[in-house]
């Protein structure tokens, strides 16, 4: 590198200063611009900056036509029962479903575009944009807060990476869902809260040590497994051994962590603040999530739903045991409504949403038309997802969809676009390359795929 550099800085009504000033003349005889220098320095101090992400995975996949991609001049068949309404920023429209979402889009984007080609059910979508990848040859990719827990590791006694409340589970394909560290170990698990956080008796399974097991009995367990430990030297060797010990102590570390403790006690919320965000197990979700990322957690997942039988979520298809449309717009819809608006005002009054990326996605959009059973079906050729806070500029729209819905029109985006948008709003290269099978290198991202240069 060549640089040339004053003693003294001298400061211009720019704000650069002299040593600057000197340091971007110098850049001609590389072939580099002043401007393209300074967007150069802007990256940099992109990718200094620690940020934080939030994802809010809304299983069941939402209908973009119901929600952030009305179609009102659409066929009845397909515009479905919603009008659209004006949000706080410019030019965008949403359906009426969600008018506090509406009051804040001043502070996230729309991506209307995304789409995959791959099968039409849960688990491939749950995969693909939860680790930018599908998986094939029994090769199970990491989640993208696994990487992050990865390659930047813990802050302090907070895990780097909690999923809340449960794992995905029964979505019908019997795959893997994309939600723990597959290659790169269970270190990199996240964090898995198991409990709903809404329950009146919540608390910390596996974290807060049962109230008959004091702390007397607790640092004896500790005691006795350092003495067993200092027997089996040649066991510790063994590189399974010694993950199950880094797993243990973790576990202890965080067990008798009042800090790790006192992220997880919604008790020291104010009722209004729990009231705002609702008192149902997405909304008591989101504010735990809030209070995890303040307390040094890096990276928060939020399923919104467990499973898609049985249960009334975005799966509408329209008969049972599915959801309708109507019973999406009279519960599932002001559930997120209440929690996104209140988790995204909340972080911007604490001043954390300038560090903390917040996306909100589901797996597939669905079918534009709407099917005998009043509802829609699976359709991943189109949809719409929500990002916003960090880096990533809010109050615009990226991409569109064609009239009805079926394919993106314009800027079509892959889930492996979202992914990479993501790792480099985390300050991320993606040219780091993974530890995979057999050791074999995987980058971060495919050499081909670049972020969604539009929402920086």
């Amino acid at each position: 590198m060549i640089r040339i550099d004053a003693q003294r800085p001298a400061h211009f009504c720019d704000g650069l200063t002299r040593r600057d000033f000197l340091h971007a003349g110098s850049l001609a005889c590389l072939g580099l611009s002043l401007p393209t220098w300074l967007e150069l320095q802007a990256r940099g101090a992109a990718a200094d900056k620690d940020v934080n992400c939030i994802m809010l995975f809304l299983v069941g996949g939402p209908s973009h036509i119901d929600t952030w991609d009305p179609k009102p001049n659409a066929p009845e068949e397909v515009r479905g029962p919603f009008q659209p309404i004006a949000t706080s920023a410019p030019g965008m429209q949403i359906t009426e479903i969600f008018p506090k979402v509406a009051d804040h889009a001043d502070k996230f984007s729309l991506i209307r575009s995304v789409y995959h080609t791959a099968t039409a059910v849960h688990d491939t979508g749950h995969q693909m944009m939860q680790t930018g990848r599908l998986f094939s040859g029994g090769i199970e990719h990491p989640h993208v807060g696994c990487v992050l827990s990865y390659l930047k590791g813990q802050r302090g006694e907070a895990p780097a990476h909690v999923l809340i409340p449960k794992p995905i589970g029964r979505t019908g394909g019997n795959m893997p869902h994309g939600q723990n560290a597959g290659y790169l170990g269970k270190a990199n698990d996240p964090f898995v809260l198991n409990a709903d956080p809404s329950a009146a008796n919540f608390k910390v399974p596996d974290l807060l040590p049962p109230e008959y097991i004091t702390a007397v009995r607790a640092g004896r367990r500790q005691k006795l497994r350092e003495a067993i430990d200092g027997g089996l030297a040649a066991f510790e060797k063994n590189a399974a051994a010694k993950q199950l010990d880094d797993d243990f102590n973790l576990a202890y570390e965080l067990m008798s962590s009042a800090t790790a403790r006192e992220a997880f006690d919604l008790d020291k919320e104010p009722t209004e603040m729990r009231d705002r965000y609702g008192r149902t197990r997405f909304g008591q979700s989101c504010l735990l999530a809030r209070r995890l990322i303040e307390r040094g957690v890096r990276f928060v997942t939020v399923n919104m739903f467990e499973t898609v039988f049985d249960e009334v979520t975005w799966d509408i298809h329209g008969s049972k045991p599915f959801t309708d449309i109507a019973q999406m717009a009279t519960e599932v819809a002001p559930n997120f409504d209440n929690a996104f608006s209140s988790l995204l005002d909340d972080l911007h009054q604490r001043g954390l949403l300038a560090n903390t990326i917040v996306t909100a996605m589901g797996e597939f959009g669905r079918t534009p038309k709407i099917n005998p059973a009043g509802g829609r079906d699976h359709h991943p050729g189109v949809w719409t997802m929500l990002m916003g806070g960090g880096p990533i500029k809010g109050g615009r729209v990226i991409g569109e969809s064609d009239e009805l819905g079926y394919t993106p029109k314009t800027r079509p985006v892959t889930p492996s676009e979202v992914a990479a948008t993501i790792y480099q709003g985390l300050g991320l290269s993606l040219r780091h390359e993974l530890p995979g099978p057999q050791n074999r290198p995987i980058p971060l991202v495919d050499f081909s795929v670049q972020p969604i240069k539009e929402l920086f």
